[in-house]
C-alpha cells in the first residue's frame, strides 16, 4: 500500500511538474497588471497584499529569469529608433491631452504613462489564462489516471486560471477606483466594456496567431496587418465576441464576489451587527 502511494504521488508529481513551467510564466504575465495597479493607481496603499502580489511575482518569475534575459537582449537591438521615438511621442500625445483637454492642475508624469501603457498592454495576459484550459485536455490524452487528474490536474488548473483572472479583475477595480477619485466615475462602466473587447481581441490574437504583449512594439505592422485581416472575417470575429460574453459575464461575477469579500473583512463587526439585527426582527 506505502508502495502503491508513493507511485500514485510519484506520477502526480511529475503531470503538476510537467505544466510548471509555462504555468509560472503565465502566471507572472497575470500579476505584473496587477502589481503594475498599486503603482499607478494605489501608490500610497501598501498592504499585505501588495507585498503578497510582490512576492508571487517574483516566486513566479524566478524560474523563468532566464528566458527573461535571453529575450531582453534580443529585443532590445531589434526595437530601433523609430520604435523608441514613436512611443515617446504617443506618450508625449497623452500628456498634452492630460494637460490642455482635460485640464489638469499637475500631468500625469512621463513615468505613470509609460507605466500606464506596459499596464494595458499586459493586461489581456490575465484573462488568457482561461484559454489555457486546453493544456488539460491534452494532459487527460496523455493517459494520466483519472485520480491524477481528477486530485491532482484539476485543482491546479482551477487555482491556476482563478489566480490569473482575479488579477484581471482586481487591476480593473484598482483602475476603477483612480478614475472614481478623479472625478470620472460616469465613466467606469464603459471603460470596462471597452477593455473587455480589447482583451478579447488580444487573447485571440494570443491563443490562435501566437502575437504577445511585446509584439506591440517588436512588430508591429505584423500585428496591425493580423487585427485588420482577421476583424473582417467572420468565424475571428465570432470567437471574439464569444470571449468578450465570456471575460464580461465572469468579470462581474467575480468583481461582486471580491467586493462582498472585502466588506467582510474591511467591515466583520459591522455586517455582524447587521445580521444579529435582522435576525432579532424575524
Amino acid at each position: 500500500m506505502i508502495d502503491a502511494g508513493l507511485t500514485w504521488i510519484d506520477y502526480a508529481s511529475q503531470a503538476m511538474l510537467s505544466n510548471s513551467r509555462w504555468m509560472t510564466w503565465n502566471t507572472f504575465l497575470a500579476l505584473v497588471p496587477l502589481g503594475l495597479s498599486f503603482c499607478l493607481f494605489k501608490p500610497n496603499t501598501f498592504r499585505w497584499f501588495s507585498w503578497v502580489v510582490c512576492l508571487l511575482m517574483g516566486l513566479t518569475f524566478f524560474p523563468n529569469a532566464r528566458i527573461v534575459a535571453w529575450f531582453l537582449r534580443h529585443m532590445i537591438p531589434d526595437l530601433g529608433m523609430p520604435y523608441l521615438l514613436g512611443a515617446f511621442l504617443f506618450t508625449a500625445g497623452l500628456m498634452t491631452v492630460d494637460i490642455w483637454v482635460i485640464k489638469r492642475p499637475h500631468s500625469r508624469s512621463l513615468t505613470w504613462w509609460l507605466g500606464f501603457l506596459i499596464f494595458i498592454s499586459f493586461l489581456p495576459n490575465a484573462p488568457y489564462v482561461l484559454t489555457d484550459i486546453i493544456h488539460l485536455i491534452d494532459d487527460i490524452r496523455a493517459g494520466y489516471s483519472a485520480w491524477i487528474i481528477t486530485l491532482a490536474l484539476i485543482p491546479l488548473y482551477l487555482l491556476f486560471m482563478l489566480v490569473g483572472f482575479q488579477a484581471y479583475v482586481l487591476s480593473l477595480m484598482h483602475l476603477g477606483e483612480y478614475m472614481q477619485r478623479q472625478g470620472w466615475g460616469k465613466f467606469i462602466f464603459p471603460a470596462e466594456i471597452i477593455i473587455h473587447g480589447l482583451s478579447a481581441i488580444a487573447i485571440y490574437l494570443g491563443r490562435f496567431l501566437r502575437f504577445n504583449s511585446w509584439d506591440i512594439i517588436t512588430n508591429t505592422h505584423h500585428l496591425v496587418n493580423s487585427v485588420m485581416e482577421d476583424l473582417t472575417a467572420k468565424r475571428p470575429v465570432l470567437v471574439m465576441v464569444i470571449t468578450f460574453v465570456v471575460i464580461s459575464a465572469l468579470y462581474w461575477l467575480m468583481k461582486w464576489l471580491t467586493l462582498g469579500v472585502q466588506q467582510l473583512i474591511d467591515n466583520p463587526k459591522k455586517i455582524n451587527s447587521q445580521l444579529l439585527l435582522k435576525g432579532d426582527e424575524n
